[in-house]
């Protein structure tokens, strides 16, 4: 079984391409944190992530308080938890923010720009991956701020960055569904760049995605994601990942960070959220849904992790969404 396909079943991935870039060295730009963006371009887009293409040349990516990472031709920088970040090359430049001209960027057509210095030119394209929040506690869990992917040399790198210049080519289409196809592409590009990633995951790399590709961690992962309501016992996973008990238990911790159940319990949490955020199913209901046998035993464990019985949270959460009080514009691209 594929745990990370079983985990993105349900989870609502969009995307879009908003900039196609131009720079002769010395340059550099800076860009501001995702989640001060996101509000106003794509109300519906609870978590973005940038990723920035390398078609020439040469860049350096910076993140406050972390190693620089160097990219080249033929790489993704892909900012997982989407955090402010500057873009450079060359010495002697000066950094242009783009903090207000990004939201005009991000909502309007692709961006293209050609600025420098002079010296070697360096292209990119530039967009971003949208998804639900709590991708951030599955396989955005233990990434670090920014890492590179290489995308050149085989036929699956090259996909991916032909569906990257393809995204490109549609937004600036008119042709009819192209909005649908760009969707779909978003949902295909995002998988297939996790999937990279955690191919060259070093062996000794913790995370979500690392024991994704441990073989028994995997199956476990993947038999809770498939049949999360299913009243799984720790002898009943041990059996899927084909392991003891013990070993399963250590190796789960290990990678994820906490034993099998209690990462069970927080998923059918997770998904009860939004369940109660997009459905009118009563609390009951979802409480079924979810693999509990009783409102009470629900409520209760609901609001242990998140502070509010599931009627409270529900009633919230469509409040703070109202255009009345969100001021949203529409829904994003």
């Amino acid at each position: 079984m594929d745990a990370l396909s079983e985990s993105l079943r349900g989870i609502r991935v969009t995307g879009a391409v908003f900039f196609d870039g131009e720079f002769t060295a010395p340059w550099g730009v800076s860009s501001p944190a995702a989640s001060e963006v996101a509000s106003k371009v794509a109300p519906a887009t609870e978590h973005m992530i940038y990723f920035h293409l390398v078609t020439d040349g040469e860049v350096t990516a910076h993140v406050a308080g972390h190693e620089d990472v160097a990219a080249r031709a033929g790489d993704i920088l892909v900012l997982p938890h989407g955090d402010a970040h500057a873009l450079s090359n060359g010495h002697g430049y000066r950094l242009h923010d783009t903090s207000d001209r990004l939201p005009g960027m991000l909502a309007g057509p692709p961006r293209r720009e050609r600025t420098g210095g002079g010296g070697a030119l360096t292209r990119l394209i530039c967009g971003y991956f949208g998804c639900e929040r709590y991708a951030q506690r599955l396989f955005l869990a233990g990434l670090p701020p920014v890492f590179t992917i290489h995308v050149r040399g085989d036929a699956a790198g090259s996909w991916i960055e032909g569906s990257i210049r393809h995204s490109l080519e549609q937004v600036e289409s008119q042709r009819a569904g192209r909005a649908a196809l760009l969707s779909k592409l978003a949902e295909a590009l995002f998988l297939a760049t996790l999937c990279r990633y955690m191919e060259e995951l070093p062996p000794e790399r913790t995370g979500w995605l690392a024991g994704a590709r441990d073989e028994a961690v995997g199956r476990a992962l993947a038999s809770v994601h498939r049949e999360p309501a299913r009243a799984w016992s720790l002898d009943d996973l041990a059996r899927a990942a084909g392991v003891s008990r013990t070993v399963l238990v250590e190796r789960f911790t290990h990678f994820i960070g906490q034993p099998p159940l209690a990462y069970l319990a927080r998923w059918r949490h997770q998904l009860a959220a939004r369940l109660l955020e997009t459905g009118d199913r009563n609390v009951l209901q979802v409480a079924m849904d979810v693999g509990y046998e009783s409102e009470a035993a629900f409520s209760r464990a609901f609001k242990r992790e998140f502070g509010l019985p599931p009627a409270r949270y529900r009633r919230r959460h469509r409040e703070s969404q109202s255009p009345a009080r969100s001021g949203a514009t529409g829904p994003s691209r």
